[in-house]
């Protein structure tokens, strides 16, 4: 069944209400119970104290003329509410009785010490009644005097206000109920505003913000959490939009290339060596589309967290070497020599293919964007356990450091030259430095050249 919240609050509230509401009108009538069974035994005992001082004996036989002419009056009357007294002797005979038994007689117990209290059925009505043993001097227990008192008067009280509780437990519930509903009503409405207000938010006003209440409580604090969360939807959906753009803009620069180089081809026949020399062209640019779509299978994998990191020792010079081999020719082609100052000794605990697309996209960055004729240096510092890659390419500003490592950001000066480039590799080095722990900086100043490093002392 779908309640609304509010309803769900206040049958809640009501269920708690009706369990305290149950147990405080238990302690009401209990104590009301004993009070009044302490009542009546007070006066049963106050009765049986006066008998008590009325009885006399002689050895082990009881005198009870003395009790006879005083309590003659009191008890020989038919009275509304009429006291029972009786006396029984030590062998259970009865000694004395009140006119109001009659023919009957209360119960009694074969042998009592101590003063008892309980309650009987006597000629159809419920009296209280008491029992107190006659004691002489020497400690024997010669009879006892039994007492009765109707309970009409209390078993009425008991019974008016059981009534009274039963009638009062269902209305007081009800009143509970539309009282918290209404109090639920009241606390939950600004709960309903935030989520009118959220409602109205799409991706069109996701700049829009949810206006925070008056008072600083969890309402307020879910007001704010609301916002910050709307602050990081709206980067990610900018960001989204930034990243479609520049995909767009990547890959209409070889889908251009291609469809111009096919149209040149088309327009006449021509001789084979130039076929030739334009399909190569093509290939080439074939080639960078496929760059831009394997760098982005990279990310997405990382994204999606389905990459498995298996850290072994790794041979750090190694893998540098590996990478030598298959960028000399690029290197060949702009003079640049790759020196690596790394003892063939020195391990690193990595995972060796994600470890070499690190160091790779960071070699490669180096040698497109280095200064011709310069070398490409790879050191170690043992002590701090850090691997440098430096070049001395140009100067990358202050400002633009903080966004080397954003997708497809490239800097003002790397669009603006011949280096082909998609702004993807150092974002996918950041990203599977970051899996492994291992941390990657970058630093660039005049004189000093741009240095790109990976900490491995974590």
């Amino acid at each position: 069944m779908n309640l609304r919240f509010k309803t769900r609050l206040a049958l809640l509230n009501t269920a708690a209400g009706a369990v305290v509401t149950f147990l405080v009108f238990t302690v009401i009538y209990s104590v009301v119970h004993i009070m009044v069974y302490r009542h009546l035994d007070s006066e049963i005992t106050s009765e049986g104290e006066e008998v008590l001082m009325n009885i006399r004996w002689k050895n082990d036989s009881l005198i009870l003329n003395l009790l006879s002419e005083n309590l003659e009056r009191e008890h020989q009357q038919a009275e509304v509410s009429p006291t029972f007294l009786q006396v029984v002797d030590a062998r259970g005979r009865l000694a004395f009785s009140s006119d109001n038994l009659l023919n009957d007689h209360l119960l009694f117990a074969d042998s009592l010490t101590q003063p008892e209290f309980f309650s009987i059925v006597f000629k159809g009505k419920l009296i209280r009644q008491g029992q107190f043993p006659i004691i002489n001097e020497q400690g024997k227990v010669l009879g006892q005097v039994d007492i009765g008192l109707p309970q009409g008067e209390s078993t009425l009280v008991l019974d008016n206000l059981g009534i009274i509780l039963c009638i009062a437990f269902p209305l007081m519930l009800l009143v509970l109920y539309f009282a918290t509903y209404w109090a639920a009503s009241r606390g939950i409405a600004p709960v309903i505003k935030l989520i009118r207000a959220t409602g109205k938010i799409g991706d069109r006003n996701i700049h829009t913000r949810i206006s925070l209440p008056g008072y600083q409580d969890e309402i307020f604090l879910l007001a704010s959490t609301l916002n910050d969360l709307l602050a990081r939807i709206e980067v990610s959906l900018n960001r989204e939009k930034q990243i479609t753009a520049d995909i767009s803009h990547e890959l209409r620069t070889p889908v251009t290339s291609i469809r111009g180089m096919l149209e040149v081809l088309t327009r006449k026949t021509r001789e084979p060596a130039q076929y030739e020399e334009k399909i190569k062209q093509v290939l080439l640019e074939v080639e960078s589309l496929n760059r831009i779509i394997d760098q982005m299978l990279q990310l997405s994998r990382i994204d999606a967290g389905n990459l498995q990191i298996v850290k072994s020792s790794v041979y750090l010079a190694r893998v540098i070497y590996g990478i030598k081999e298959r960028w000399q020719q690029r290197m060949i082609e702009r003079n640049i020599v790759l020196k690596v100052d790394i003892p063939k000794e020195v391990t690193v605990l990595a995972d060796n293919g994600f470890l070499e697309i690190i160091i790779e996209n960071l070699i490669g960055n180096a040698v497109k964007y280095g200064m011709e004729n310069d070398p490409v240096i790879c050191g170690w510092n043992s002590a701090l356990q850090t691997l440098s890659i430096t070049n001395n390419g140009t100067i990358i500003p202050k400002e633009q450091l903080p966004y080397l490592f954003n997708r497809f950001y490239r800097t003002d000066d790397s669009r603006s030259s011949q280096v082909q480039g998609h702004g993807l590799g150092l974002s996918i080095a950041k990203n599977l430095a970051d899996l492994q722990q291992i941390t990657i900086g970058v630093t660039s100043e005049q004189g000093k050249g741009t240095t790109f490093t990976l900490d491995f002392s974590n």
